[in-house]
């Protein structure tokens, strides 16, 4: 047997449990997510002839398999949320990406530069690669199928769709600021790269970025539904894999461009869900989105736990351990209740917001990218270590609780007055 053989099965085995595993869970304190990363633990534990897992040495390997999960999982939530972009209807996300992300982000900061005692260009790394949020990894909190009922989704699955929708591509510009200051460092702390970093990475990419996403948006959005020949009108075919087209498309253009790709890929599909809401074609294009997203989000998980299994998390110290745990209990949870004062969130619901700020695949993918670019003169595998213990205790901590905590919202929310029974959000 070869290693080459065991692969192939292991994938066929994967992709059946993908298929599966989302019944069986369902209901449960479990999610897909942690049976996926405890079955990469235990599977490389095994004597099998299986291939080595390490993002430090198959780095760029890594980068563009977190790039692409990335990429598909924000296409099925921009193409799953039902609301209209608006202020007073995104106030929630606006709060959350506005407050709640730099609030977290200095908070982050401050504590791997005291804890851990890194240098600042470091600390800055992890908290813009630990910025992101990911509620793909607990599928009870966040959006599901697409409706044509804008109000058919409830305001805690909606807030924290949305701010993942966006957050993943707002975390680049604070990659990039890590990263000038790691190059601003070594020659001499240097301030000068401030003015452009602002100017090129913050409004010019995040402007190209939206702009792209509108324009590739409306533009294939006339195509699937409005073009006058019925060759080219796709929305007809009921083919689920131009989804695949579309999140391509906005993200490699938008690249070309000098754009975030992370941004206009959300846009893309937010403005194809404008064009036509109760048109079933978006059923088809999301439906495929979260299969292909499903199988992509098992194999990455199952490969980290594989790495954590080899020894990912040997270099490990209480300090990075301390760090992950503050920012998964007490600062994301304070960022998010002081970002929703005064929003529509009350009570339970602001609690749950708060608290579920989820970190994985983004997080992967911002690190992988990063230590491509600079040196952080921190060790890269401690700072693998870090990350992965992060994503592996907000996988399982987030995704035991999730159901239950969602489930309990969802028959308080179905027994007050006034409430429609079509408004408590499908899992």
């Amino acid at each position: 047997m070869t290693i080459a053989d065991a692969v192939f099965a292991w994938l066929g085995v994967g992709a059946l449990l993908a298929a599966v595993l989302p019944r069986v869970v369902a209901g449960r304190p479990l999610s897909l997510p942690v049976v996926f990363m405890v079955s990469g633990i235990l599977v490389y534990a095994l004597p099998l002839p299986l291939p080595r897992v390490d993002p430090v040495e198959q780095r760029l390997v890594t980068e563009h398999a977190t790039e692409v999960c990335v990429i598909i999982a924000l296409m099925g939530a921009g193409l799953a949320l039902n609301r209209p972009v608006g202020r007073r209807l995104w106030a929630s996300t606006w709060r959350l990406l506005g407050v709640t992300m730099p609030l977290t982000v200095l908070a982050t900061g401050l504590l791997a530069w005291w804890l851990l005692d890194w240098p600042p260009a470091a600390a800055l790394l992890l908290a813009a690669v630990l910025a992101p949020t990911d509620p793909v990894l607990a599928s009870e909190i966040r959006v599901g199928e697409p409706t044509e009922d804008k109000h058919d989704e409830d305001e805690v699955r909606f807030a924290l769709t949305s701010e993942a929708g966006l957050n993943d591509g707002l975390a680049f510009p604070l990659t990039y600021a890590a990263i000038a200051l790691a190059a601003a460092a070594g020659s001499g702390w240097s301030t000068e790269w401030i003015g452009s970093w602002a100017a090129r990475d913050v409004v010019l990419k995040c402007g190209i970025g939206v702009l792209c996403g509108l324009l590739i948006g409306k533009l294939l959005a006339w195509l699937f539904f409005r073009t006058r020949s019925s060759v080219l009108r796709l929305s007809e075919y009921r083919e689920g894999f131009v989804a695949l087209a579309a999140t391509f498309l906005a993200y490699g253009a938008t690249e070309l461009a000098g754009g975030y790709g992370f941004l206009a890929v959300f846009t893309t599909a937010c403005a194809v869900r404008a064009a036509e809401r109760a048109h079933g074609f978006h059923n088809v294009l999301h439906d495929f989105v979260e299969q292909v997203e499903r199988l992509l989000t098992a194999t990455l998980l199952f490969l980290l736990g594989a790495f954590i299994a080899l020894g990912g998390l040997a270099p490990l110290t209480w300090q990075g351990a301390a760090t992950a745990v503050l920012l998964l209990l007490v600062v994301r949870p304070l960022a998010g209740w002081t970002g929703l004062l005064g929003g529509r969130l009350r009570g339970q619901e602001r609690q749950v917001v708060a608290c579920y700020g989820i970190r994985g695949i983004g997080s992967l993918y911002y690190l992988a990218y990063a230590l491509g670019q600079q040196d952080f003169l921190v060790p890269e595998r401690e700072l693998w270590a870090v990350v992965t213990f992060t994503v592996l205790v907000s996988v399982v901590l987030h995704g035991v609780t999730a159901g239950p905590v969602v489930a309990r919202l969802d028959r308080r929310r179905a027994t007050e007055p006034g409430s429609r029974p079509d408004a408590v959000q499908r899992t």
